[in-house]
C-alpha cells in the first residue's frame, strides 16, 4: 500500500492547519460526484447518499446538485436527512422500528424498508403512505476474508429475508427490494449476486416498482469499471421495468478527507513509536474493527507484513535495517492496542512534526467517541480554490454532555 497522490500545495495547506483536524477536500468530493452523474445520466439510476458514513451537513448543499436523495439508518438519520438535504429522497432502513417513531418516519420519509416480516406486520398499517419495500439475503457471500464483519449474507446473519422466508405471493404494499451485500468491492461482485437474486427471488421483480442495490460499491476507485456498471443498471431497469437506486458511502467520499495530526512524543521498544494527538479508537475506529491500514501521506505499508504482526525479533531487525524510518503510530489513550499501524517513511519524524492520515472522510466522524476523554478534531473542509473554512469545533462542553 502506497499513498495516495497529493500535490504540493495541498500538502502545504494541510500542514499549516491545527491539529487535531478532519479536513474534507471539496475539490476530490467534486470528482467522485461527477463520475456518479455520469452514471446516473446513462443508467437512469438514482444514487442516494448512505448517512452512515458520511453525515457533515455542511456539504450536503454540493451533495443535492448530484444526489437524488439520502438513506438513513433510524430516526434521527432521518430527521437529519429531511432537515439538511435540500430537496431529495428520504429512505430509511432499520432492523427493528419501534412502534413511537414510526408517526415522525412516516412524516419525513418517503421510503421505508423492513428486514423481516414481523416489522411489516407490526408497522405497515402506520407507513401507508410510504413506498415500502423488505430487505432480502441472497445468501450469496462475495466478502474478502478480513471484510468478514460487514458480510450480511454470512451464516446467521440477523440482516435480510431469505427466500425459505418469501411468501408465495408478495403483499400488495411491498413495491421494492433492497439487498446491501458489498463492501469496497467492484462490479463484478455485484453482478454474480445480482444472477444469484434472479435465480431465487426472480419471480418477485415484475411485481416490484424500485430495487435498492445497497452501497459497498467501490465507484469512486479508479480501477472501478464504471461502463460495466453503467450496462448492468440498464439491464436491470430495462428487463424489470425498476427504478434502480444504488447508496454508497464510501463511493461517494472516497479519497475526499484527511486527518491533521501532531507527534506529540516518541518512545522506542524495538522499534520507534509516534504518539499522535489523534487516536484510531476514538477518531476513525474502523482502523480497529475492520481492520485496516489508512494511507498516510509518504508512508508506505512494511513490505513483507506489518511489523505489528512480527513476533520474532530477528524479522523485525531485518525490517529495521531495510526500512530505517519504521515507526509504529499510537496515540495518547491508555488503550495499548490503540495503534494505527506500522509504516516505511521516507523520511524520518520527530515531535512536532506533523502527518497527514489520508480517506478519512468515512467512517470517521460519524464514528467518532470521547474515550479517555479525548477532544474531538476539529472539522474543516479544504474549498476547491484551497481556501481552509472552519465548520465545526469541539471542546470540553462536548465531552461533558455525551456523559449522564
Amino acid at each position: 500500500m502506497k499513498f495516495h497522490s497529493l500535490s504540493e500545495e495541498k500538502k502545504n495547506i494541510l500542514l499549516s492547519v491545527p491539529t487535531p483536524s478532519y479536513v474534507l477536500d471539496e475539490e476530490n468530493l467534486i470528482k467522485n460526484l461527477e463520475r456518479i452523474k455520469y452514471i446516473q445520466d446513462r443508467s437512469g439510476c438514482k444514487v442516494l447518499l448512505a448517512q452512515k458514513c458520511f453525515s457533515t451537513t455542511a456539504m450536503y448543499p454540493l451533495l443535492a446538485k448530484y444526489l437524488h436523495g439520502t438513506v438513513a439508518s433510524g430516526l434521527y438519520e432521518a430527521r437529519l436527512a429531511h432537515e439538511s438535504f435540500p430537496g431529495g429522497e428520504n429512505h430509511v432502513f432499520e432492523p427493528a422500528f419501534h412502534a413511537k417513531d414510526m408517526p415522525e418516519i412516516a412524516r419525513m420519509c418517503d421510503h421505508i424498508i423492513f428486514n423481516s416480516w414481523n416489522q411489516f406486520n407490526k408497522h405497515k398499517e402506520s407507513c401507508r403512505s410510504l413506498s415500502i419495500g423488505i430487505r432480502i439475503n441472497p445468501e450469496y457471500s462475495t466478502q474478502c476474508a478480513e471484510h468478514a464483519i460487514y458480510d450480511p449474507c454470512a451464516p446467521g446473519s440477523r440482516l435480510g429475508i431469505r427466500i425459505e422466508d418469501m411468501p408465495d405471493t408478495l403483499p400488495p404494499e411491498i413495491e421494492g427490494f433492497h439487498m446491501h451485500t458489498l463492501c469496497e468491492q467492484y462490479v463484478e461482485d455485484l453482478l454474480q449476486t445480482f444472477k444469484a437474486v434472479e435465480a431465487k427471488f426472480g419471480k418477485y421483480l415484475p411485481q416490484l416498482k424500485w430495487f435498492n442495490l445497497g452501497g459497498g460499491h467501490y465507484i469512486a476507485h479508479d480501477e472501478y469499471e464504471v461502463e460495466k456498471l453503467i450496462s448492468f443498471l440498464n439491464y436491470v431497469r430495462e428487463t424489470y421495468d425498476l427504478q434502480v437506486y444504488l447508496e454508497p458511502g464510501e463511493g461517494i467520499v472516497l479519497n475526499a478527507g484527511y486527518m491533521v495530526t501532531e507527534v506529540m512524543d516518541k518512545v522506542h521498544n524495538g522499534l520507534d513509536i509516534l504518539i499522535l494527538d489523534t487516536s484510531a479508537a476514538c477518531h476513525f475506529p474502523d482502523v480497529i474493527e475492520g481492520p485496516y491500514l489508512p494511507p498516510i501521506y509518504g508512508g508506505y505499508e512494511v513490505p513483507g507484513g506489518n511489523a505489528l504482526r512480527m513476533a520474532h525479533p530477528k524479522a523485525l531487525t531485518a525490517l529495521l535495517e531495510q526500512h530505517p524510518n519504521l515507526y509504529r503510530l499510537s496515540s495518547m489513550t491508555c488503550l495499548a492496542g490503540d495503534v494505527i499501524g506500522d509504516y516505511a517513511f521516507d523520511a524520518p519524524y520527530e515531535i512536532g512534526d506533523k502527518l497527514i492520515l489520508q480517506d478519512m472522510a468515512l467512517y470517521t466522524i460519524v464514528k467518532n467517541n470521547t474515550f479517555n476523554g479525548m477532544p474531538l478534531p476539529d472539522i474543516r473542509v479544504m474549498r476547491a480554490d484551497g481556501k481552509i473554512e472552519l465548520l465545526k469545533s469541539f471542546d470540553y462542553e462536548d465531552f461533558k454532555n455525551r456523559l449522564a
